[in-house]
């Protein structure tokens, strides 16, 4: 077989996290090593900057910014949310995707992302081949929510559990400390998977430690279940503090958080845009159970923690894009890198090849034997999975006391194809 010779694209898609970036870097330095590839390209914003033709080359940036990406969180290559229909429905994007692909050689494409990119890397891959286009297109996985499927578990997640229970631990000692009855509501990301959620229980050490409860989007909420748990917790310790996913539905799979808004917006693949579940319980709290609530919305700061991200976690991020290069040099298209956990008293990590067919727009979800027979609060099993995940801390390069990050400076190069506008 000969060698396929070009140049390569890398891009994100969704949202960032404290080592997507690792990630990138693992793509780039690989890529840039590899004979078979000449000119390294990032698109500007993901699919949506290949179709603007916004690329910028990274063999023209400093190679100190290069490696600076391995501690830097959020997306430095620039994100988007652009939804790729269906071959059938809108063969012009592809067509398009492919010109620029053709207008500066790229015979190899990385795309770094969660089931939503991937299904994106998996439509450019079976598009490359239907028209006969030589690409070789690899999906680098990434996910705060742990829901893309066959893979152990995502680059990401555990950054993000370290930073949940560690903030959680931190919270509960904020909450006991009170001669008065408290109720402290903290709302953690995840929307179909609880994942996130669940990490919140690796804070707790003894019974009396926060959280004492955690509610899961996997399993039908039930308000009078609530009121009777966090009033057991107020007469055990004095406090409590619950973990609940923005993603809880009750019996009839509406969400808790749309009882506190009449219209959820959407985003660009249909996805409700949730947030506000907190505020629900903590006015169902304050009319039948404590006046004293607080609540504590973790929004989008869970997902960039870069300054108490894990060491695991980073480095396998880093392996991850590496290994995207790798197998796409020996000739791999239409797979994502999956990571393994090896059997063993002590953890270890390597990567497999997944077909992208087998994980686009599929959610991994917690099951049900992992979750407590009441449903508020998770197994040890849980723990013992997302344990190894959150091990080791990140180094990073402090100035003046606070961190410093990547700043690339992100020249596009000159466009060779007529402009286009992304709807």
């Amino acid at each position: 077989m000969s060698t396929l010779k070009g140049n390569c694209l890398v891009a994100q898609s969704g949202g960032p996290t404290s080592v997507i970036n690792a990630s990138a870097c693992g793509v780039i330095q690989e890529a840039l090593k590899a004979q078979e590839i000449d000119k390294v390209y990032a698109a500007l914003h993901g699919v949506a900057g290949i179709l603007n033709e916004d690329l910028f080359l990274l063999n023209e940036e400093k190679p100190e910014e290069v490696e600076l990406l391995k501690v830097t969180p959020a997306s430095a290559l620039g994100s988007c949310r652009y939804k790729l229909k269906s071959i059938e429905a809108s063969e012009g994007d592809y067509k398009r995707i492919l010109e620029v692909f053709e207008a500066h050689n790229i015979r190899y494409f990385f795309y770094i992302g969660g089931n939503d990119s991937m299904d994106t890397a998996n439509k450019v891959s079976q598009y490359a081949q239907r028209v006969g286009y030589e690409l070789k297109a690899m999906g680098v996985p990434k996910t705060i929510d742990d829901d893309l499927p066959i893979t152990d578990h995502t680059p990401g997640f555990g950054s993000t559990a370290k930073f949940i229970a560690t903030s959680l631990k931190e919270v509960g000692l904020d909450a006991r400390v009170y001669d008065y009855q408290t109720v402290t509501i903290c709302e953690l990301m995840g929307r179909n998977a609880g994942w996130i959620t669940a990490s919140a229980a690796l804070a707790k050490d003894k019974e009396d430690d926060a959280p004492h409860f955690i509610y899961l989007p996997e399993i039908p909420f039930s308000f009078e279940q609530f009121e009777a748990d966090v009033k057991s917790a107020l007469q055990k310790y004095n406090y409590a503090v619950v973990a609940v996913s923005e993603g809880i539905k009750n019996a009839e799979g509406k969400y808790i958080a749309e009882l506190g808004a009449e219209n959820l917006t959407r985003d660009a693949f249909g996805h409700a845009q949730l947030g506000g579940v907190c505020d629900v319980l903590q006015s169902y709290v304050q009319k039948n159970i404590c006046k004293k609530v607080r609540t504590v919305n973790y929004s989008s700061i869970q997902r960039c923690a870069a300054h108490c991200a894990s060491l695991t976690d980073n480095e396998e991020a880093y392996m991850a894009g590496q290994m995207a290069v790798r197998y796409a040099l020996e000739g791999n298209t239409g797979k994502m890198v999956g990571l393994i956990r090896e059997a063993g008293p002590e953890y270890k990590c390597t990567t497999q090849l997944i077909d992208l067919n087998d994980v686009a727009n599929i959610e991994k979800k917690i099951p049900r034997e992992w979750v407590n027979e009441a449903g508020n609060f998770v197994t040890q099993e849980v723990i013992d999975y997302i344990k190894p995940l959150i091990a080791g801390e990140v180094k990073l390069q402090m100035v003046n006391g606070v961190p410093r990050y990547s700043r690339l400076e992100k020249k596009l190069v000159e466009k060779k194809l007529e402009s286009w506008n992304v709807k």
